[in-house]
């Protein structure tokens, strides 16, 4: 198999600018186009989210996933979600991804069933994301929730997922505490659109000695911008930005590559990284990255 890969922890405790990316598994198992995607990424960058049934649609699973792009030579980052998953399976998969090279895991709510495609599937919730993350925190101390002693413990780096441009932002920074307070080491926001408001954010996180990624969603058309606008809360596309999708044609996903090169360029400063989802538009991972001079 490959070399052990380069951790995303020690890019992060290095205080170097990390960035990470995100794939969704195929719904089926044709993994193909995200491998020949992942290889091409092997050095550039310094971590990999594999989701977790996202939006409650089925797809494969993110452990096997995260699994092969660590034989690729990638620092996978598993995503965990409370929807489907009660506490036994839920320690039994994370001491599973631990055997396989896994490090890192992002602890998520995760979207109810009613907003995918199984819509009679029963919702679990047996803890939120907050109990998750005590939970790897414990086994990493070697004890399950029950507090029986493992044979091996685990050695995850945890992450969270916060909203900064949730308005207002009292509860979000609230929870955001809560989540350091439960063991969250890294977080990787959701979609930033607008830099001054993800400034003012960062100034009022900062006294926490965690790491920030902001989250980079590459929009591919204005409708995928108005559709955000309407159903993904604390996120907001700027009407000069659709108007720039608009305009674009044809050509909206460079529209959007240029939104996202950009909007890299304006956060950089403020925080420890990026979280670069490209959903649809993969294929232009490489050329963000190498036109934001992150990679």
């Amino acid at each position: 198999m490959s070399n052990e890969p380069k951790r995303l922890k020690q890019v992060l405790d290095q205080g170097k600018f990390a960035v990470t990316i995100e794939y969704n598994p195929p719904k089926g198992t044709n993994i193909s186009a995200v491998l020949e995607s992942a290889r091409k990424l092997v050095g550039r960058v310094d971590g990999v989210n594999v989701t977790d049934n996202t939006a409650a649609v089925v797809r494969a699973g993110s452990l096997p996933v995260c699994r092969l792009l660590y034989e690729m030579g990638h620092d996978p980052v598993m995503q965990l979600t409370c929807r489907d998953r009660n506490r036994i399976a839920m320690q039994s998969d994370l001491m599973g991804a631990h055997m396989l090279g896994i490090r890192n895991i992002l602890c998520l709510t995760g979207d109810y069933p009613t907003v995918g495609d199984h819509k009679e599937a029963k919702p679990v919730y047996d803890l939120d994301s907050v109990q998750v993350m005590q939970l790897v925190q414990g086994l990493n101390n070697g004890r399950d929730m029950a507090g029986n002693k493992l044979d091996g413990s685990t050695a995850f780096t945890i992450g969270a997922a916060v909203t900064p441009e949730a308005d207002p932002i009292g509860p979000m920074l609230a929870k955001f505490e809560v989540k350091v307070k439960a063991g969250a080491q890294f977080f990787q926001t959701q979609a930033v659109y607008n830099p001054e408001q993800f400034a003012a954010f960062m100034k009022a996180v900062r006294s926490f000695k965690v790491k920030v990624l902001a989250g980079i969603l590459v929009l591919r058309n204005a409708k995928m911008a108005e559709f955000m606008n309407a159903n993904i809360p604390g996120v907001s596309v700027p009407q000069a930005m659709i108007e720039e999708l608009k305009a674009a044609g044809d050509k909206a996903e460079d529209a959007g590559v240029d939104i996202a090169v950009r909007t890299i360029k304006a956060v950089r400063s403020h925080c420890d990284g990026v979280h670069i989802m490209a959903i649809k538009a993969t294929h232009r991972l490489g050329d963000i990255i190498t036109r934001a001079e992150i990679g």
